[in-house]
């Protein structure tokens, strides 16, 4: 997992000062690393009996939809507001640097589907407690989260329900 993480840029002050964003793009850009790391978030979860999983916007969607086809199940995208075409539902959360919501299609699970929710890096932990709030309002199980990058001071993990699998590759 080393040699993947060298492939993690630091971004310092943005989107604000005072942030060290973990931009992972170099490592997608990877063919051989962006497989592994894949491989790598999916195989916690591969006898979990996933129906979909749901990718956080921007970054958990591009992993996320990557681990759904590695998994071969479907792939729902959780999005900022406005930009879901049709009725959704909305959940507000704080991250280190402000507030946003998360919006998800109304309808996107059946009650007790079994769903992965994925993202890149959990820092505070409010966009993935949005995302799995939202899925258990459809009445879906949420069996795990998992991140590509934990940034462990700011304790986000503690914010998430604690009956769930949390799994992380890279904790700074």
């Amino acid at each position: 997992m080393s040699d993947l993480f060298a492939l993690v840029r630091d971004v310092h002050d943005f989107p604000k000062p005072g942030i060290v964003f973990k931009d992972l793009t170099p490592l997608f850009r990877d063919g051989p690393a962006f497989r592994a790391l894949v491989e790598a978030m999916a195989a916690p979860y591969r006898d979990a009996r996933v129906d979909a999983v749901l990718g956080v916007e921007a970054r958990g969607f591009i992993l996320g939809a990557a681990v759904a086809l590695h998994l071969g199940v479907g792939f729902v995208p959780a999005r900022k507001p406005g930009k879901l075409p049709a009725a959704t539902d909305r959940e507000a959360y704080s991250l280190e640097y402000g507030h946003d919501c998360l919006e998800l299609h109304l309808g996107s699970f059946a009650p007790g589907d079994r769903v992965l929710v994925i993202d890149d890096v959990i820092a505070t932990g409010g966009t993935a407690r949005a995302a799995i709030t939202l899925a258990r309002r459809q009445g879906a199980e949420v069996v795990g989260v998992a991140f590509a990058v934990e940034i462990d001071f700011l304790r986000g993990r503690a914010l998430l329900p604690p009956d769930l699998v949390v799994s992380s590759l890279l904790h700074v």
